[in-house]
């Protein structure tokens, strides 16, 4: 799987760190323990082998440009006699692979490189999915995508951010967060039907607090538009400052329109001048729109300053 969206992985160990010779003493250290951090290679070679002399290089680079997510430990079968028969090595080069403590895959004989690269990543998979060494390539490079596609939704770069979780869906077509992320798009570009059809492919019976929050904002903004001419709910306002039923219903325009700032501004102004109106309506508002704006949103979180000053002045 590629997304072409992984960003460089830092250089997080040295090359003697992760590649090194070992012996049967120092096995149990340098291989089982090893292993429940990080999924290991074990090479069983020795110097008069030939095959061994164009696997091992293949194999180091592999794990080299790697960086750290998969070790490799060299075993000398002529020093290791022992070893190699508890293994079960019958001709070399033999490669076992190691994660949690134990072997879980193998390979004998002089692969080329790019199988020794699908190799290594199978493995460190298998490591991913048993909650070893951190999440798979797949998994960083979804993560990276997401990312992306959220960047473009903020740019309001909806054909971007469509293709992104597209893609996302065709390697991850259960992936909650890609199909809320084109949900999201179709609302935004003004597809609603589309938009409930998409986020009704969710599972029921699981909280999507993402979708919730989406399902939200969509039945506010239907709302908004049911409550009338703006330029009259404004010369209302103008005309009477306390007409509080206007400027609760501009607010719900304001949210509607995208100025969510101003949505909790003029709900904070009814609370200022009647805290109490329609039993409390304005506050139970604001944090209805909260919950819809979501906890990382710049509205929500200067929204409860002003919810809190109203409330504690």
């Amino acid at each position: 799987m590629d997304l072409s969206l992984n960003p460089a992985q830092p250089d997080t160990a040295t090359t003697g760190e992760l590649i090194f010779d070992s012996s049967t003493a120092h096995f149990q250290a340098d291989v089982l323990e090893a292993s429940l951090t990080r999924p290991v290679l074990v090479d069983f070679w020795a110097p008069w082998c030939g095959p061994c002399k164009q696997l091992t290089p293949a194999l180091e680079k592999v794990v080299t440009a790697l960086k750290g997510k998969i070790a490799l430990v060299k075993i000398n079968v002529d020093e290791n006699q022992a070893l190699a028969g508890q293994m079960g090595v019958k001709s070399i080069p033999a490669v076992f692979g190691f994660v949690g403590g134990r072997p879980v895959d193998g390979f004998m004989g002089a692969l080329p490189e790019s199988e020794v690269a699908k190799f290594a990543h199978k493995l460190i998979d298998m490591a991913a999915r048993a909650g070893v060494g951190g999440p798979s390539e797949a998994e960083t490079q979804i993560a990276a995508a997401k990312e992306a596609a959220q960047a473009a939704l903020d740019a309001e770069d909806f054909e971007h951010a469509y293709q992104i979780y597209a893609t996302i869906l065709r390697h991850a077509p259960d992936d909650i967060d890609a199909v809320i992320g084109v949900a999201t798009v179709q609302f935004r570009t003004g597809d609603r039907d589309g938009a409930r059809e998409t986020l009704a492919m969710l599972p029921h019976d699981e909280p999507h607090p993402g979708a919730d929050a989406l399902r939200k904002t969509m039945a506010l903004e239907e709302e908004a538009e049911k409550l009338g001419n703006p330029s009259e709910l404004e010369a209302r306002l103008a005309a009477d400052p306390d007409d509080h039923q206007a400027r609760f219903d501009l607010a719900m325009i304001a949210n509607a329109r995208g100025d969510r700032i101003g949505a909790a501004q003029a709900l904070a102004e009814i609370m200022k001048r009647d805290r109490d109106w329609q039993e409390d309506a304005a506050r139970k508002q604001l944090i209805e729109l909260f919950e819809a704006w979501g906890p990382k949103d710049p509205a929500t979180a200067r929204g409860r300053r002003l919810l809190s000053s109203v409330l504690f002045s």
